[in-house]
């Protein structure tokens, strides 16, 4: 049995009143469901939570999805909010033990003493920019990919926690040209694909 933790970062704040991001975990949640010998749990930040509860949900998961919309080129301030507080938590409780560096030679190991290895991590965000705004040339993210650029910063701090990467889904352009259904539908197929090859028997 394989267990999903899926957290969605979604808030109601000025103009965002975070369903965009409730219906990518919904689809999460539907698509999950159908799957063979998994079981799901779901935080909604913005519905409030535990800290110690949820440790011990990352603790517990084999997987971790990150659903979130981004803000100002940065993760919401709700949902930073509660990783700086689970995550600090966590500290000798599962989440992380230490920055890993000893101090007889503190110049090396940063960064590895992560307590969450063996379990992985995806990512979802939202965007007004168009996917074009990262890619073409002379365009304002000069070519440079939502997890190389905005995201660095999340991804070293999963890493830093011995979590493992998997393949991002970013939507774009979904204040001035959503499509909703087209949209819902390439990520569906991009987390089916995820999971069955990560649910797929190993052979001996």
């Amino acid at each position: 049995m394989k267990k999903i933790l899926i957290i969605n970062g979604g808030q109601n704040f000025g103009h965002s009143g975070g369903k965009y991001n409730q219906t990518i975990a919904e689809n999460t949640m539907n698509i999950l469901k159908n799957l063979e010998n998994t079981e799901v749990k779901i935080t909604n930040v913005s519905e409030g939570y535990d800290k110690n509860e949820e440790v011990k949900k990352f603790v517990w998961a084999d997987y971790i999805i990150y659903h979130t919309p981004i803000w100002w080129f940065q993760l919401p301030n709700g949902f930073k909010k509660y990783i700086d507080e689970v995550f600090t938590a966590g500290h000798a409780r599962g989440i992380y033990m230490s920055d890993g560096r000893t101090s007889d030679n503190p110049e090396i190991n940063y960064g590895t003493g992560g307590m969450l290895g063996g379990r992985k991590y995806m990512v979802t965000t939202s965007w007004n920019a168009p996917e074009t705004a990262f890619t073409l040339p002379g365009e304002f993210f000069n070519e440079t990919s939502v997890d190389n650029g905005p995201l660095f910063g999340f991804h070293r701090m999963n890493a830093f926690v011995s979590l493992e990467k998997m393949e991002s889904f970013h939507f774009h352009d979904v204040e001035k040209n959503a499509d909703i259904e087209r949209d819902m539908n390439a990520y569906r197929n991009h987390l089916t694909a995820v999971f069955e090859k990560e649910l797929k028997p190993q052979l001996a």
